[in-house]
């Protein structure tokens, strides 16, 4: 028998949480990519920065997973999420070989997603508090 699980109103879901941590790590890569061309302490906070980042790719991954797995859901997010995790990997090889000029705009596309996907799960958690969709 399959159970369905929905969020209770005023709590945050493991997947908001994940969604703004990679939203979060993202921005703040792109502050300390100004940093790398201006400050010696730049690219030790950027290195540090992919890292986060990359972490919180994973959670979201593993957000997902449990979202789904257990309220028998669409697996949909997991797409996403995956992807997202493909699109941080190529990030960090392109990074590591220095190539800038792949680098930084594949990290506005990823901010771009992160934040579109933020506002989906943050609009659907709302809509199910509210009761409408």
């Amino acid at each position: 028998m399959a159970t369905q699980t929905t969020a209770v109103r005023g709590r945050v879901t493991f997947v908001q949480v994940a969604i703004a941590l990679q939203t979060l790590a993202i921005f703040f890569q792109a502050v300390t990519a100004g940093l790398v061309l201006s400050s010696s302490h730049g690219e030790v906070l950027h290195s540090a920065g992919a890292r986060v980042m990359y972490g919180a790719s994973m959670l979201y991954v593993l957000a997902a997973i449990l979202a789904w797995r257990p309220g028998g859901g669409a697996p949909r997010p997991i797409l996403y999420a995956s992807g997202f995790l493909v699109l941080a990997s190529v990030q960090v090889v392109l990074g590591i070989a220095h190539i800038p000029s792949l680098h930084v705009p594949l990290g506005v596309l990823m901010f771009g997603l992160s934040v579109l996907a933020l506002g989906q799960v943050l609009s659907t958690g709302l809509s199910h508090r509210s009761g409408t969709r």
